[in-house]
């Protein structure tokens, strides 16, 4: 049995996804079809990257991820597929794979596969699928095109970071409207070095002096911060929405101030 990954930003209320997965159950009838989200904001490679990063890993070995988002091939942004994990992920080299691989060892293929369709508008059922298949049924990765020695670069925002001080942005806001802060837990260890700190958004009134480890660790309606899952620093309101009460957006800084030694 393939399984076989979607991510995308079509929608639900169009013909896209079902047409994908019909094409998939035709050429490879054992398909496993398991659906990440198909609704990200359009052609947000930024959130594709982000959630796929942190689902793959969950998946065995051989998954096949197809990356449904800005596909259109260009010369600057031609179909590929990677292996990395011991999985394969297709899509168009338009920056994703660059934010998905950055510190991971990858094997990289341009692809070279006739698509049975004249219309090229329609990349993920007339190509990603046929390549899929193609590794369903056995065919070696390297016979499907070319070797691809470097991917497309999309540069991920990086805190800046001084002696007593992380400036981050936000990367994510997810359906409950956490929000999700490019500082991880390893960088917060390391310049914080047990040291008191604030975590600083909007004004100062908002300040977060206390990491949490659920959401539950405050009472209903109230702010907090925690390193959850995703292992990146998160503000949260239990049971609430962070991002639209409190005034947060994607790109928006959270800057995270260490007691002086």
């Amino acid at each position: 049995m393939t399984i076989i990954t979607l991510i995308s930003d079509w929608g639900l209320n169009s013909h896209y996804r079902a047409s994908v997965k019909g094409s998939i159950l035709r050429q490879i009838p054992d398909a496993r079809i398991v659906d990440i989200t198909h609704t990200l904001p359009a052609f947000d490679i930024m959130s594709c990257s982000f959630i796929l990063k942190n689902a793959y890993p969950d998946f065995p070995p051989g998954t096949i991820h197809i990356l449904a988002v800005n596909t259109e091939a260009g010369t600057k942004s031609p179909h590929i597929i990677v292996k990395s994990n011991d999985m394969y992920f297709i899509g168009a080299d338009n920056g994703v794979f660059s934010l998905l691989f950055e510190d991971k060892e990858y094997e990289a293929i341009e692809l070279d596969i006739m698509q049975d369709s004249d219309y090229f508008t329609f990349s993920t059922r007339d190509v990603f699928v046929k390549a899929a298949a193609m590794i369903a049924s056995g065919q070696e990765f390297s016979s499907l095109g070319t070797p691809c020695k470097s991917l497309n670069k999309m540069l991920a925002f990086r805190p800046v970071i001084t002696e007593n001080r992380i400036e981050g942005k936000i990367i994510f806001v997810d359906d409950y409207e956490n929000v999700f802060v490019n500082i991880d837990k390893s960088t917060f260890r390391k310049v914080g070095k047990g040291r008191s700190y604030a975590i600083k958004f909007r004004s100062s009134g908002y300040a977060i002096s206390t990491l949490r480890t659920s959401y539950s660790d405050v009472e209903p309606g109230e702010r907090l911060a925690l390193f959850g899952s995703t292992g990146f620093l998160e503000i949260a309101i239990n049971q609430g929405k962070a991002s639209s009460l409190l005034g947060l957006e994607v790109t928006d800084s959270v800057v995270v101030e260490f007691e002086e030694d």
